[in-house]
């Protein structure tokens, strides 16, 4: 018969993975707003070229967010550190800018990094 201790913890722990789950929700959204605003400022103001790259980075780094949280998510089961595929995501959009024309390597990694502006408004909202 499980003790009243392991049911809080196990309480505590659901609870904690459900505000994970609504944050990862709020960050992906948050990443969504902060890359069309930039895409469509970028395209109205600057190349297509250059608005193009920045949308490709902008779903790379979607991508790598979203595998970034699946890492971070195992946890607390068997895993002990964050896994490191999500690394693959910078390196395979860094060769893809290099290698096609379509693409310009500086706007591409540029657009990778907006979920950063995307994490610290998240931070600056919730504290």
């Amino acid at each position: 018969m499980p003790s009243s201790d392991s049911a809080a913890v196990n309480a505590s722990a659901e609870n904690g993975m459900e505000s994970f789950a609504r944050l990862q929700v709020r960050l992906m959204l948050a990443t969504v707003i902060v890359s069309v605003v930039v895409i469509l400022f970028t395209a109205f103001y600057f190349d297509l070229l250059v608005a193009r790259s920045l949308l490709v980075g902008a779903v790379a780094g979607l991508f790598y967010l979203r595998l970034l949280a699946r890492s971070v998510a195992r946890l607390g089961g068997g895993s002990r550190q964050v896994g490191r595929f999500q690394l693959v995501v910078p390196i395979v959009l860094i060769v893809s800018a290099a290698r096609f024309p379509q693409l310009d390597l500086l706007p591409a990694f540029v657009g990778f990094l907006l979920y950063k502006p995307a994490l610290i408004l998240q931070t600056v909202f919730d504290g």
